[in-house]
């Protein structure tokens, strides 16, 4: 009998970038549930907020004043978690016993504001200033990744209160540490082994077993798709690549970057559409290191990872997940791509009444 991934309520799915099974267990989202439940906010934000540390000529935590700016705005972490003061480790093998060991936590840590508007999320955007952040994005990389202390580049979003947002003002963080990433290292040697055991390049083979399925994905154009993963983990998952593979974002030639500016808009937009509220999630760039290494077969995605399974229910990580080790979505990914798919690319407040 032919397989259907309609008959995946109840299975393991390999998740070949993480080499890890995904337990979809989709039947579970409609059990009983009376645990703790999470609200939308009700009310629209002012465009400026006058003790907002973000918005434009306001002054922040550390005590530097923003400038009145228009566009992107880029400054330094005023509570950098990584950073260039960070204390020097001396020897401590001889007070240190094994296993333990300590480094340093070097690095430059950044915000990046992505509108001088503090009520304008990616979503609500228009596409030249999502291309803008784009192009800001990639100067960042470029710019940081040749730093000699250096060795990768994370760029990513918290968007939510539901995900510790310490500022709803719409921005980005960048780390720039000298040290690499456990996600990325597992997905770089995932597709360094399978370009060894395959011959081919392992996000191309996911490009085009996603475009033979082709229900899964939300937006396709030359340049980018948009697509929930046959192996989501979490409902609402998606992931916008480049189908061109590069290693890191500043790679993109400029229609590449309008390209993908429009898919991240088309896929934000539905995630807000879906329930009519600013839709939470944590959005990180996938980028191989930046030390100098052979990292031709690291595809450079963007991922969002939205913790809402249900308009106010949470993914909560628990047993499976922070016990066992292995991710149960309680979700089916065709389903769930059914639903963004079926929502209309304009953004629920600029409909006509």
């Amino acid at each position: 009998m032919d397989y259907s991934p309609d008959q995946g309520a109840w299975e393991e799915r390999w998740h070949p970038l993480r080499e890890e099974w995904v337990i979809i267990a989709a039947h579970r989202q409609s059990r009983p549930w009376i645990g703790q439940m999470v609200g939308a906010a009700t009310e629209r934000p002012p465009q400026y907020v006058a003790d907002c540390y973000l918005c434009p000529g306001n002054r922040r935590v550390g005590g530097a004043a923003n400038p009145a700016y228009e566009s992107v705005f880029v400054f330094d972490n005023d509570h950098p978690c990584v950073g260039e003061a960070a204390p020097a480790i001396e020897d401590t093998a001889a007070v240190l016993p094994p296993p333990y060991r300590v480094r340093r936590a070097n690095g430059i840590a950044r915000v990046i504001c992505y509108s001088p508007r503090h009520d304008l999320t990616l979503a609500e955007m228009p596409p030249a200033a999502i291309a803008t952040l784009v192009q800001t994005w990639q100067q960042q990389t470029h710019d940081l990744a040749r730093r000699p202390e250096v060795h990768q580049v994370l760029i990513f979003e918290n968007k939510g209160d539901v995900v510790g947002v310490s500022n709803p003002h719409p921005h980005g963080q960048i780390y720039a540490t000298n040290f690499t990433w456990k996600t990325f290292d597992t997905e770089l040697l995932a597709q360094q082994r399978y370009r060894r055991e395959h011959g081919q390049a392992l996000f191309a083979a996911i490009i085009a077993a996603e475009q033979h399925d082709g229900r899964r994905i939300l937006f396709e154009d030359q340049h980018t798709i948009a697509f929930v993963p046959y192996f989501a983990r979490y409902a609402y998952e998606v992931y916008v690549a480049p189908k061109r593979s590069v290693p890191h974002i500043d790679a993109l030639t400029d229609a590449e970057v309008l390209s993908l500016a429009a898919a991240l808009k088309h896929v934000t937009v539905r995630f807000d559409n879906l329930w009519r509220q600013s839709f939470p999630y944590v959005m990180p760039i996938h980028q191989a290191p930046t030390d100098g290494g052979d990292y031709r077969d690291f595809h450079c995605f963007i991922g969002f990872l939205p913790p809402l399974r249900r308009p106010n229910t949470l993914k909560y990580l628990a047993g499976p997940e922070i016990g066992g080790g292995n991710f149960l979505s309680d979700t089916s990914p065709e389903a769930k791509a059914a639903e963004l798919r079926a929502l209309p690319d304009v953004h629920w407040t600029e409909e006509v009444s």
